[in-house]
């Protein structure tokens, strides 16, 4: 007979859950503290011209900030982001759902959304580049690239990977096939979908970079590229500090999402 969940369990369950997160988070911070302090140790005794200090570096981020010289960039980042990982997602989503729920889309469409995951997305730039110039719309298109493949590549597995038994039992209560694809395989597949949207998300802001970096010159990437070029090693390394944060504050905001969607799993 199965046990039912009393207040007590349920407050014990929270408890434990809070109390790894708590660790978790611990750990996660110690980690960051040690990295800093060898960076920080290493910059000092060694006098290093490309690793300057970590204190040197943030108060160059603090300065890059106070002069206003990131915010224009990050605006234009951040809109060829949004628009380039917007359409990532709905095109992910829409032909991986195709390729998951049809063996001929599927056939159709692996070998080359597959083949162009692996393609370093940059080896477009120069067809990129001679259709839309050094216009938003190259830096989008170069997101797109580094992020819709994974994105559809996880949604088809996950949809594939659903149980028979699980859609065989929708049909014998009489579900139709839609209704078996809303209410059964689609979040059957919820974890490995989400899974594919965070990874996408981390090779857009990739893209992002990288396409500001060797293509339009604007941007968060093209201002590192500029630093680059004048070898001022502690904007340089204030800009990745800068873009490693974005990153990681994405990533969580996802992983958030993640945790909700697919909080009935545990």
């Amino acid at each position: 007979m199965t046990a039912l969940a009393t207040p007590e369990t349920s407050a014990t369950r929270h408890s434990g859950r809070s109390l790894r997160a708590l660790k978790n988070g611990a750990s996660t911070w110690a980690g960051i503290v040690v990295i800093v302090l060898a960076w920080e140790l290493i910059g000092r005794l060694f006098s290093l011209r490309w690793l300057p200090p970590f204190t040197e570096v943030g108060a160059r981020l603090g300065e890059l900030f106070a002069d206003g010289v990131i915010q224009p960039h990050l605006v234009a980042s951040f809109r060829s982001l949004a628009i380039g990982f917007a359409i990532s997602l709905v095109a992910g989503l829409v032909i991986g759902v195709l390729m998951g729920l049809s063996s001929r889309v599927f056939a159709a469409l692996d070998i080359y959304v597959n083949a162009m995951l692996f393609i370093p997305a940059l080896v477009f730039a120069p067809i990129l580049f001679a259709a839309f110039g050094l216009s938003d719309t190259t830096r989008i298109a170069v997101v797109i690239l580094y992020a819709v493949f994974i994105i559809i590549i996880n949604t088809a597995a996950g949809i594939r990977d659903v149980d028979d038994p699980l859609i065989d039992m929708a049909a014998s209560f009489g579900a139709s096939r839609w209704q078996a694809v809303v209410k059964v395989i689609i979040p059957s597949a919820v974890p490995l979908i989400v899974a594919g949207i965070r990874l996408g998300t981390g090779r857009a802001v990739k893209g992002m970079i990288n396409g500001e970096m060797f293509i339009a010159l604007v941007g968060l990437g093209g201002l590192s590229a500029r630093f680059g070029d004048e070898s001022n090693f502690p904007s340089v390394w204030a800009m990745a500090v800068f873009i490693m944060i974005i990153a990681v504050i994405l990533n969580e905001i996802v992983s958030w999402i993640e945790k909700r969607l697919t909080s009935w799993y545990a």
